[in-house]
């Protein structure tokens, strides 16, 4: 299987984050990593693993991301509102570093699509939100779609355009009509342990609520009790549910 690791510039955060890529054929699919989290996260917790066949077969092509969120979501010395402009710059290396890279690598424009564990998650359906022309399918495994829980002070503009529950919530008119024709996400959530201390759970429940009440294309599947906030599930659920989109 290849593995390649690049590292994409970007002046605005100062340094250049990594993209691990695997796989030579098939859908491209960025992977935003847990909080805090790197580009090889994915691969050692077993979940390149859990999709080698896809990626064997030609069907998938694999792009792990280093995260931001120590410089960005998780400044506790910042506002909210300072804390998603920094994020900001975060996705605008995605958007113009990472996307024409896999362009390139792939021969071409091809629809991506976006998944993540706990707080790629989030990354995950916000990217998607905000750029559904790029990434019209989100995969997110247990996730918290409100960051309102995380810190404190002003929450502007640039906190409610990337707070998914909020931005999806306020959205009408043109630009929601686009993301019904456009985006198509996926929730899925265990029951089990640490699924409803970490808030997974319950915000699960309640952006796909909002989705379903704005007549997005959103399905919800909640796993059972026995499945909690961890490695081994979100292997299984990305296994289970990535070969439909692929």
């Amino acid at each position: 299987m290849r593995r390649d690791v690049v590292e994409l510039c970007s002046p605005e955060l100062g340094w250049s984050p990594r993209v691990l890529a695997y796989g030579s054929h098939g859908r491209p699919v960025l992977v935003f990593p847990s909080s805090e989290g790197r580009a090889e996260d994915y691969e050692q917790n077993g979940m390149v693993d859990a999709l080698r066949p896809l990626i064997d077969a030609g069907r998938l092509k694999l792009y792990c991301l280093d995260s931001f969120d120590s410089g960005s979501w998780y400044r506790d010395d910042l506002p909210l509102e300072e804390r998603a402009r920094l994020h900001e710059a975060y996705e605008r290396w995605v958007v113009e570093g990472v996307v024409p890279f896999v362009d390139a690598d792939c021969g071409g424009r091809q629809e991506m699509a976006v998944t993540g564990c706990s707080f790629g998650a989030y990354h995950a359906a916000n990217i998607a939100l905000r750029r559904a022309d790029l990434f019209p399918l989100a995969l997110c495994l247990s996730g918290v779609y409100d960051l309102s829980v995380l810190g404190w002070g002003e929450r502007g503009t640039s906190f409610h355009l990337n707070n998914p529950l909020w931005s999806l919530g306020a959205a009408q008119g043109d630009h929601l009509d686009w993301l019904r024709s456009r985006l198509s996400l996926l929730l899925v959530c265990g029951q089990g342990q640490w699924e409803d201390t970490t808030g997974a759970l319950d915000s699960t429940r309640a952006f796909g609520q909002v989705c379903s009440d704005k007549g997005l294309r959103v399905e919800v599947d909640l796993w059972g009790h026995d499945v909690p906030h961890d490695w081994p599930s979100w292997r299984n659920q990305i296994a289970h549910h990535l070969p439909r989109f692929v």
